[in-house]
Formats: C-alpha cells, sequence, structure tokens
C-alpha cells in the first residue's frame, strides 16, 4: 500500500464525516473570531483592584494626581482617566504585563501592601479578562502622612 493512499484502513471508517444540519458556520460558535482587549481596560481593571487593597491611599505620582484632579473637572477631558491613573499595561494576545505606581498609607507594611496589590490586580485581571499576568511591578512614590491634605482636595479648594 502506498504512503499516499487515503483509502479507510478499517472497514468501519468512512471517511470525512458530513458536517450536521444543525450546527451553522462550522465550528464551536466561541472559536469563531477573535477577541482582542485593549491596554485601556486592562489598567482600568488593575487601578480597582489595587484601589481596593488596604493601605493604598491613592495611585500616581503626586504631579500626576494633581494633573489628573484639573483633568478630571473639564468638560470633555476624559472624565474616567483617574481610574486607571498610575497603571500601564502592556497587553499581548494572551498575556499582559503591568506597572502600578502607587502612594500607601504612612504606617503600612509596605511589601504586605506590596504583595496584597500584587495578588488582587493578578486575581481580578485573570478572571475577567483571561489573559495571564506575567509580572505586575509596584513602584511605590509616596507615603501619605496623617495630617497631610490630599492633592485633590487642595485643588478642589482653589474653585
Amino acid at each position: 500500500m502506498a504512503m499516499t493512499d487515503t483509502a479507510p484502513r478499517n472497514p468501519t471508517e468512512s471517511g470525512p464525516k458530513e458536517p450536521s444540519l444543525s450546527k451553522r458556520g462550522g465550528g464551536d460558535p466561541a472559536s469563531r473570531g477573535r477577541t482582542t482587549i485593549a491596554d485601556g481596560v486592562v489598567e482600568k481593571i488593575a487601578g480597582l483592584a489595587a484601589r481596593d487593597v488596604l493601605g493604598v491611599h491613592a495611585m500616581g505620582s503626586g504631579m500626576s494626581r494633581t494633573f489628573g484632579a484639573v483633568r478630571d473637572r473639564v468638560p470633555g477631558g476624559g472624565g474616567n482617566k483617574s481610574v486607571s491613573r498610575g497603571v500601564k499595561a502592556e497587553v499581548g494576545e494572551v498575556q499582559t504585563a503591568l506597572d502600578l505606581e502607587i502612594v500607601v498609607d504612612y504606617g503600612v507594611a509596605i511589601a504586605d501592601v506590596a504583595r496584597a496589590v500584587r495578588e488582587n490586580v493578578i486575581s481580578a485581571v485573570e478572571r475577567m479578562t483571561g489573559l495571564e499576568v506575567v509580572e505586575v511591578n509596584i513602584a511605590v512614590s509616596d507615603v501619605k502622612l496623617p495630617d497631610e491634605e490630599d492633592d485633590d482636595e487642595q485643588e478642589s479648594r482653589l474653585q
């Protein structure tokens, strides 16, 4: 028998099956097309997950929070940008990597807060997007002292 012979080897084999009439388009419906997730979507999910951690006072550097507070009050200035402030995501087809910049409350164990942020962010992003989070880098840019005013509060009083 030649190697290119495509005849069924077993009499019960019938070759290629005819497509079922109940299925249209062929294949599993979930596999018909691609889903892409924008960097901004992952950034928002990560930003909200990081803010949920006790000991995280704010996201982003003091300067980015100040500019963000002003931008949030300007009509058409990108209102929901504050959700992803302090978060940068690089999203591939199946993986993502995140950089977060946080401000912690004075007195918290920074290593514990960073670990909790990392766990919460990875859990939320992987659950909601299906992407594998390969790394979450956390930069602590400031510590909020108990008697310090928030940059956002100070900006709102200037109006």
